[in-house]
């Protein structure tokens, strides 16, 4: 293993690998549904292919040999030697997952655990048999033709056997000068390994034709003079041969396929092609030799073409940035908000003119700047989606279940910190999908359905906002079993469990401990899944809602920010202090006589337009001392929602709406409960952003 090598170069290989490995997961699941698609076969042999080149060049000969049978079972199937199946696809994703773990010790540098040999052998089995004839006949005319257009550069092997043809046609090219066959004998007899000036300059004029590009001569000149005066460029001052010549030389000896093998066929292609082609073009060139077989002209014609274009440049478009160094920025630009706000809030106080469109134009110039640096921060969720194929392919075949997994919406950006986040919370949303929600074939089939299941996965942008959503066509959710499995597990006693609503039913699954399966597995049963699900979407200012019809299927919406990094919020003031309410939690706001409230089972309630609210006073929470304090007659009730639930906070006072930089609680306030940490507001004073999900359930 060479570690030691530059560490750019193992860099590069990490990067590019990593993109590789992650295509391969779902290029290999879609491959097992289209076993006929070429095109995705060879790209799937390319992806072992290029990644088996990166870890040779490392020195990672345990990850070389894992892809090298890889690639020779992809070889065989792309070369329609053998069909794709079920147990095949077995073999060879658990050969991918080996691939990945070895990825995996490569990235953190520790010594490559090898692939199980009985799991190599399995998979050099599916590579026999192998008939090497057919599959290795077109590879001579391709390989020399991509290499000469990736290169450019001439062997000594393929210079010598250009001489080769040159001096072998000297007898039958009557249109060389006698001066320069000399040398070609010579050339022949080997006397001499070394090209002469005679040589080279009979090798142009091969190249070119005689009277291609001599100058023109006076009337009654003869031919011998008229030959005399040939050289690279009319009127050119040196006999050197140009760059552009040499380049067609070059483009002479590759455009055949390979190196010139016959002395007749390499020196008469040569010269019809520049009897009408400028030297270093590469249009279509016409023919003017009748001698000239049919057959050669067409493979001589058309490969300068593509030669050209390939040789282009490449402009390159993009440079990859530490994700470290986005991050700084990110938290420079937040820095900038606030002095932003800052500004704002004085520049409201002032009356002079100049100073409101100075402040005006800083605050177009900043949501600009923050809008195109979290656009640098940006990935597709596709990254996430990719590994989902794999994760439902595998489950269902341990389940006997047929699944289809359908996705929509892969190309929809959302932060690269939320993207990471979202990663486990999806995939086990996906799982109890088709653990829980999607039947067996038979139960499908008598209930009238398809015996294949469906599971959408799909994601959208909704303002600043991205709605993810898992649906699935399988039993849906029998609110009866759910109110009943509370009580058993004393969650609610039978007169409230009766009470609850079929939405609020749902939602019982979220709760800790709680589960519907009777039996415990490797997939499901334990309770914890959902309850962490729950958790971790509530961390990321994230709501979840699930809707389902008993028989017709489930689906379950994820409300997630685009960014975490700035966050919209609603000011409220509590006595003298300030707090944030984030702005994806609040619902409605109004104005209160809190002297017309309602007591049910024993908390203050409200009651707005038929519907019932409990209603808390947070100020006797957050604020010291004002416990015992009587509340006023009248206040302000914001009503904020945690998933289905809604309740209403009584605040004091209603700033506004303020974007606002998370600043993470320091040391002695870390676990404070129903904080999410702290920001400097627009008038210099800091403020407390409140975590609602942990303030009910800390207090209430």
């Amino acid at each position: 293993m060479a570690f030691d090598a530059d560490d750019e170069i193992l860099q590069d290989f990490l990067v590019e690998a990593g993109e590789i490995l992650e295509k391969l997961s779902e290029q290999l699941v879609d491959l097992e549904q289209h076993p006929d698609d070429s095109n995705l076969l060879n790209a799937i042999f390319r992806g072992f292919h290029t990644v088996k080149g990166g870890a040779g060049f490392l020195q990672l000969d345990a990850l070389v040999n894992c892809c090298h049978s890889a690639e020779n079972v992809f070889d065989i199937l792309r070369n329609h030697k053998r069909r794709v199946d079920s147990e095949l696809m077995d073999v060879v994703l658990e050969v991918l997952d080996h691939v990945n773990a070895m990825f995996e010790q490569v990235r953190n540098h520790e010594e490559l655990t090898p692939a199980p040999d009985e799991l190599i052998a399995a998979l050099d089995a599916l590579a026999l048999p192998q008939d090497a004839a057919s599959p290795e006949a077109p590879v001579p005319l391709e390989e020399p033709s991509g290499a000469s257009l990736d290169d450019g550069d001439i062997t000594d092997d393929e210079f010598e056997q250009l001489l080769d043809a040159l001096h072998g046609e000297a007898p039958a090219a009557a249109t060389v000068p006698s001066p320069t066959q000399e040398p070609a004998a010579v050339g022949n007899d080997g006397s001499g390994d070394d090209i002469t000036d005679d040589e080279f300059e009979a090798l142009l004029d091969e190249l070119h034709g005689k009277g291609r590009f001599v100058a023109p001569t006076a009337p009654g000149a003869d031919a011998e003079d008229s030959a005399s005066s040939t050289g690279p460029v009319a009127g050119s001052d040196s006999e050197l041969i140009s760059d552009d010549e040499f380049e067609k030389l070059l483009d002479e000896l590759h455009g055949k396929g390979g190196s010139p093998t016959t002395s007749d066929a390499s020196s008469k292609q040569a010269e019809p092609s520049q009897e009408k082609t400028e030297i270093g073009e590469a249009g279509q060139p016409e023919k003017k030799v009748a001698a000239q077989p049919a057959d050669r002209a067409p493979a001589k014609q058309t490969t300068p073409a593509p030669a050209a274009r390939e040789q282009a440049p490449v402009a390159e478009t993009t440079v990859r940035v530490d994700t470290k160094r986005l991050d700084d920025i990110m938290n420079m630009v937040g820095e900038l908000v606030l002095v932003r706000n800052r500004l704002q809030r004085l520049g409201s106080a002032s009356e002079d003119e100049h100073m409101h469109k100075a402040v005006s134009s800083l605050d177009v110039v900043t949501t600009d700047l923050q809008t195109a640096v979290m656009q640098t921060r940006m990935q597709p969720i596709k990254k996430v989606f990719g590994r989902f194929p794999r994760v439902v392919r595998d489950l269902a075949r341990n389940m006997k279940k047929e699944v289809n997994l359908v996705m929509h919406g892969e190309d929809t950006d959302l932060d690269k910190n939320l993207v990471e986040a979202l990663s486990d919370p999806l995939v086990h949303l996906v799982r109890n999908s088709v653990d829980h929600g999607i039947e067996a074939p038979d139960v499908r089939e008598k209930a009238g359905k398809p015996r294949q299941g469906t599971v959408t996965l799909s994601a959208e942008q909704e303002g600043d906002h991205i709605l993810l959503s898992i649906d699935d066509d399988g039993a849906g959710m029998d609110p009866e079993v759910l109110r009943r499995k509370a009580v058993e597990k004393g969650i609610y006693d039978q007169d409230a469990a009766d009470r609850l609503t079929d939405t609020e039913c749902f939602n019982l699954i979220f709760a800790a401990g709680f589960s519907t399966k009777e039996q415990i597995s490797d997939v499901s049963g334990r309770g914890v899944g959902m309850d962490v699900v729950k958790t971790k979407i509530g961390q990321l200012n994230g709501q979840l809602s699930i809707v389902s019809e008993l028989g017709k299927g489930s689906r379950i919406i994820i409300k997630v920010p685009l960014t975490l990094a700035i966050m919209p919020t609603l000011m409220i003031m509590l006595g003298d202090q300030s707090f944030a309410l984030p702005l994806v939690n609040v619902v409605e706001i109004f104005h209160l006589n809190l002297s017309r409230t309602n007591i049910v089972d024993g908390r203050e309630c409200i009651v707005v337009r038929d519907k019932v609210f409990p209603l808390f006073h947070i100020k006797r929470w957050l604020v010291k001392g004002s416990a015992g304090t009587p509340d006023r007659e009248n206040g302000h009730v914001v009503i904020v929602a945690m998933g289905t639930r809604q309740v209403g906070f009584v605040v004091d006072q209603l700033v506004g709406q303020e974007e606002v930089v998370i600043k993470p609680l320091g040391r002695g306030l870390q676990g404070t409960p129903g904080m999410a940490g702290a920001t400097i507001t627009g008038d210099g004073r800091i403020a407390l952003i409140i975590d609602v999900p942990s303030l009910l359930q800390h207090y209430s």
